[in-house]
Parts: structure tokens; sequence; C-alpha cells
């Protein structure tokens, strides 16, 4: 499974295919998915953003069963263009059980560098099944504030932007636990008005051919935008998990296990 947009450089995707060819010889994994995170992924790159490669490996059964473990990340060399590394499918499944969104988006991400559908998809049913729309509210939340901290630039503004309409998703879909990934899809399944989307797509548009985008304030309909999200999903701070833990933490023994060799 392969999926990659014709706006990606060649030449940066052939070195990421050999950097993921590398990593399954020297660590002896299989990589059932390999994706691109970031700001590509997430509709707003710029035209000097990095390759933000992100991949799920799986390790020979027998490397789970000692007293010493491997590292549960594998990382390349980073540097201006490529930041590729990847999880442990170990660590994927207990912070998906756990509400990480991270994890979870990586399996929606619209740039696939490799993939195998038959692991996505069990491991997307796995997710619909375990994953708790409270933990993943105050995920989105909690980013939200984070970026919020400090000085905020055009560019780290839309850190924000992002978590602020996941939540107003989660707001407009109250039956739905996973928001989609990508921003534009966020403002416009989101039920926002037109006047932020425009102020939304005004920005990225420019963000898209902006190097730097410096340090002036944001537009002042999106800071708002935010605040009043950060404000109507602070009740994710307490809402309590609903579904059941020791039958989550079975559904996700029985997936891992049954990706083991």
């Amino acid at each position: 499974m392969r999926s990659l947009p014709p706006s990606l450089d060649a030449q940066v995707v052939a070195e990421i295919d050999r950097r993921l060819r590398a990593v399954e010889d020297d660590h002896q994994v299989r990589i059932p998915w390999a994706i691109e995170s970031g700001s590509r992924a997430w509709g707003f790159p710029s035209p000097d953003s990095d390759y933000d490669c992100r991949f799920l490996f799986v390790r020979r059964r027998d490397h789970y069963v000692t007293l010493w473990p491997r590292r549960d990340v594998i990382e390349t060399p980073l540097d201006k263009v490529f930041d590729v590394n990847g999880w442990d499918l170990a660590k994927t499944v207990r912070l998906i059980a756990k509400g990480n969104a991270t994890a979870i988006e990586w399996l929606r991400s619209p740039i696939i560098y490799t993939g195998d559908p038959v692991f996505r998809d069990a491991l997307v049913a796995l997710t619909d099944q375990i994953a708790e729309r409270s933990a993943i509210g105050r995920h989105y939340l909690h980013v939200c504030i984070r970026q919020r901290t400090g000085m905020v630039t055009l560019k780290r503004f839309f850190y924000a932007l992002r978590p602020a309409a996941a939540l107003r998703w989660l707001e407009v879909h109250p039956t739905s636990t996973v928001p989609p990934m990508d921003l534009p899809t966020l403002l416009e399944e989101g039920d926002v008005d037109a006047d932020t989307r425009a102020a939304a797509d005004e920005l990225i548009a420019l963000k898209s051919r902006t190097r730097e985008l410096g340090t002036q304030s944001p537009p002042s309909i999106l800071e708002r935008f935010v605040a009043r999200e950060l404000d109507h999903a602070e009740h994710f701070e307490s809402m309590p998990p609903t579904g059941d833990q020791a039958r989550n933490r079975a559904l996700a023994d029985e997936f891992f296990r049954s990706q083991l060799a």
C-alpha cells in the first residue's frame, strides 16, 4: 500500500524508502506501516517543511520474551530535511489504549510510504473498540494548551489551531471518538462558520508559499476560535472512562500477539 502526492520530492522519498529498508535489515524488524506526519499530513506545509516519516515496527516474538527488552523506538539521523523514526508495535498499542491520539492519527495519514492494509485495518478496528473519547479529548486539549504558552508565532499557532479544530470536531460529533488528521477536513466537518474557515484557509495559503511566517500575531478571529474551543472542551478534564479497562487490555493483548511471528 502506497499513497504519495506528486508534491513530495522524489529524491527525498527515495531516501526515506532506503532508510526504512535499512531499519528492517539492521534491526531485524518488520515495518507494516510507514507514513508522513507533521505539517505535510496535517494540511499546512511550508516550502521548507521537513519530512516527518513515522513508522511502526514489529520485532520477532523471541525479542519480546526477555529480561532485557530492546528500545521501543528506532531513530535515524535527524537533519533539516529528514525526521524519520518509529515506534515498536507494543508501545503503539499501549498508547492507543491510553488515548494517545498521535498513534491513532498515524493510521489515518493521507501520505503513506509503505503499508499493509490488513494490518492497518485490524489496528484501526482495535482502536475503534478500545479508544476512549474522554482520553482523546484530553489529548487534544492539553496539546492546544501547551502550544499557547510562551510567545506564539504564526507558525506555532498552527499547532494550537489544529487541536482546537479537533476539539470542535468532537463537539459536533458527540458519538464519535477519533477526529480526522488534517486541518482542512477538521474545519470542513466541524461546522465552523464561514468567516473562521476563510481566515484559516488564507493563513494556510500564506504558509504554503512563505518560508518564514514571522512573529506577528495570528488573526484575531482564529485566536477567538481557539480560545472558545478550549473553554468548551474543559469538560474532558473530568470526563470518566466509559469502557471496560480489563476488556480493552485483553483485546489489545490479543491483537499484539496476532502480529508476532
